[in-house]
């Protein structure tokens, strides 16, 4: 898929109002300036992280423990097992994606500390290792999940 269909996959299944008008905002600027991913590359997989929540329980609601404290939500590969799980019973071809989006995600250890946003468990590589090649394969992929959104 040429990057340029990939955006335009992406616009077609993104929240209207909360995301469309960012990523027209970042396809302006790649096109502008392709050395750019660097800076875009931060913002999908911010996307990708909640086009995958978009199709989990968490979407959506606040979540609370049972003292009515708030709790965090699932984040890399524990938001992707989520999905999953929750989609597994009927959805064989978005679980054969999402299986495949785990590479993307690794578990944070006590020394990676620095080495990845916020110390959790997002993103293969650190970030002065993304290039061109990294961030167009994000794209795509962005692109194949997309139509499952729960936006």
């Amino acid at each position: 898929m040429e990057i340029a269909d990939s955006f335009e996959e992406i616009l077609k299944h993104s929240h209207f109002r909360n995301w469309s008008p960012d990523w027209d905002v970042l396809i302006k600027i790649y096109e502008a300036f392709p050395e750019s991913y660097s800076v875009l590359s931060p913002f999908a997989y911010s996307y990708m992280e909640e086009l995958i929540r978009s199709t989990t329980s968490e979407y959506g609601i606040e979540l609370k423990d049972e003292n009515g404290i708030n709790k965090n939500r699932k984040v890399g590969i524990r938001l992707i097992e989520l999905a999953i799980q929750e989609n597994e019973p009927n959805n064989i071809e978005y679980v054969a994606i999402l299986e495949e989006i785990k590479k993307y995600y690794h578990r944070s250890k006590a020394t990676d500390e620095g080495n990845n946003r916020h110390s959790v468990a997002h993103g293969y590589m650190h970030p002065r290792f993304w290039n061109k090649d990294s961030f167009e394969k994000l794209i795509q992929d962005i692109a194949r999940l997309s139509k499952f959104s729960g936006f």
